[in-house]
């Protein structure tokens, strides 16, 4: 049996149950009774119904994790290391329903089966084990400021976290916000993305086989504007959110925290450069610009959309990979020979064609790609891999995020003129540089504003490794140790004991 028959017969026997929330350890239905359908962006069909959370939905669950928080074990009677066993627990469960869970990303956001099943789930298990043990190594500290006193610091949850994930990696980023947030001890009011609920649904059913104690982890599916998402972004009761996702969304969930004063985090979007120098190994760059765009179909914040080539070696780059993209194998995620998938929806394809058209309006020169495939592709999502060169960096495909399969070649003379280029965006995400020249690579790593610079590599991460944003693509750190600072706050403590 092949590996996708395998995954294909494991998988329907989740997508067969009900769809519910699950709120204070339950699965329930939706207070107002409505469902909404996913779909697998390859074929347009239907995967599952789910049920549409709305504000009274909201307020049962973070009910659930107030209480939870205020008076449940999971603060409260379990040791730090209870928790961090819950939590490898959680991580060991994924592992044994990796193939699985790898069937439902791809099915219900449409990326190549290799990407969920090498990628994605991985790095997800790797999450949860990471901030697994960081529950037993958050830590308070003394300070020796006057004799008469004995000062010290704790490290508290911050109480009860609303978290708002993204359609583009489900999983991984449900992995990346749930670990520290559990780990910390805080409890969690979980909304996926409308378009992809499905693994985030499975990891809940998990989460509870692992003994995470009920109310400590609630997942509310439904849609954004005027409902669960902005429900739960506005709720007075709720001490923290953190989103990923677009910039505009972003800015909406920062006015909606401004009720009871929220903590928030962001991680928005990107514009990244990714950097090319005529000293620089031309094959790999190639390879790594061709990860860099077309990695999740494009869809992935800190893509790199703006390839930036030294003039010496734009023809001889742009030979190399318009012949490798001209290869690509395109078509539903679920083949393992597909290298490029769809977009995840209707409504995503059509926003990536329409800046292909303003691009050639502004006069950029298409190379190829540029449209919708046809033929058996045609009731899928479909963009065919586009490039375009001759672009200006203040062309609206220079500037605005795309998030698709769409690259921006720029030339460009000199270290000092491409920094400036690099950094003559809004968005702050990450960037890369493709050189030999190690004082180079220093130098403009050091000048790109951005909160990841690869050297001779992209889409590289690790849950070590902070990954977060400069100026409009958010503030906060998520991943390493930094990600603990987001969940806790510090609390100083003044003991006299003078005589």
């Amino acid at each position: 049996m092949s590996l996708v028959k395998e995954q294909e017969l494991l998988c329907k026997q989740f997508l067969s149950k009900p769809k519910k929330l699950l709120i204070d350890g339950k699965w329930a239905d939706a207070e107002s009774g409505k469902t909404f359908d996913t779909l697998n962006p390859a074929t347009g069909e239907v995967l599952a119904k789910i049920q549409e959370g709305g504000k009274a939905d909201i307020d049962k669950a973070v009910k659930a994790a107030r209480k939870a928080f205020e008076t449940g074990p999971w603060r409260n009677k379990m040791t730090a290391a209870e928790r961090a066993h819950c939590l490898y627990k959680l991580a060991d469960l994924i592992e044994k329903h990796a193939k699985e869970l790898a069937q439902l990303e791809t099915l219900d956001n449409g990326k190549p089966i290799k990407e969920s099943t090498y990628m994605d789930v991985p790095s997800a298990i790797e999450t949860f084990r990471y901030y697994a043990g960081w529950a037993t190594k958050i830590e308070g500290e003394t300070i020796n400021v006057n004799n008469n006193f004995f000062t010290y610091t704790l490290r508290e949850p911050v109480g009860v976290v609303g978290q708002i994930i993204p359609w583009n990696f489900p999983m991984l980023m449900a992995a990346w916000k749930l670990g520290p947030a559990l780990s910390c001890g805080n409890t969690v009011i979980l909304k996926p993305a409308e378009q992809t609920p499905l693994s985030a649904l499975y990891i809940g059913e998990l989460a509870l086989e692992a003994g995470i104690p009920e109310g400590v982890l609630n997942i509310v599916t439904g849609l954004g504007p005027n409902s669960a998402g902005e429900f739960l972004a506005n709720h007075m009761d709720v001490d923290k959110i953190a989103f990923t996702g677009e910039d505009k969304t972003g800015r909406e969930i920062l006015k909606a925290s401004l009720g009871n004063l929220k903590r928030v985090s962001l991680e928005l979007g990107g514009k990244a450069p990714n950097i090319v120098f005529a000293d620089a190994d031309i094959d790999a760059a190639v390879r790594g610009a061709i990860t860099g765009i077309f990695f999740n179909q494009g869809q992935v914040c800190c893509a790199g959309s703006r390839l930036f080539l030294e003039k010496s070696v734009h023809d001889q780059f742009m030979t190399k990979l318009t012949e490798r993209v001209n290869k690509m194998r395109q078509g539903p995620g679920i083949d393992e020979n597909t290298q490029i998938g769809p977009q995840v929806s209707k409504e995503q394809q059509e926003r990536i064609l329409s800046y292909i058209g303003i691009a050639q309006k502004e006069g950029a020169k298409l190379v190829c790609g540029g449209d919708a495939p046809k033929g058996d592709l045609e009731k899928g999502y479909y963009i065919k891999p586009t490039i375009f060169e001759g672009v200006n960096n203040n062309m609206r495909i220079a500037q605005e995020e795309v998030f698709g399969p769409v690259l921006a070649v720029i030339p460009f003379t000199s270290v000092e003129e491409v920094a400036e280029q690099a950094n003559k965006t809004t968005f702050g995400l990450s960037g890369a540089v493709w050189t030999r020249d190690v004082k180079k690579a220093h130098k403009l790593a050091a000048k790109i504003k951005a909160g990841t610079v690869w050297v001779n590599c992209y889409n590289v991460l690790d849950p070590a490794v902070p990954f977060g944003g400069y100026k409009m693509s958010g503030y906060g750190r998520e991943l390493g140790k930094h990600s603990i600072d987001l969940y806790t706050n510090i609390k100083s403590v003044w003991v006299n004991v003078a005589d």
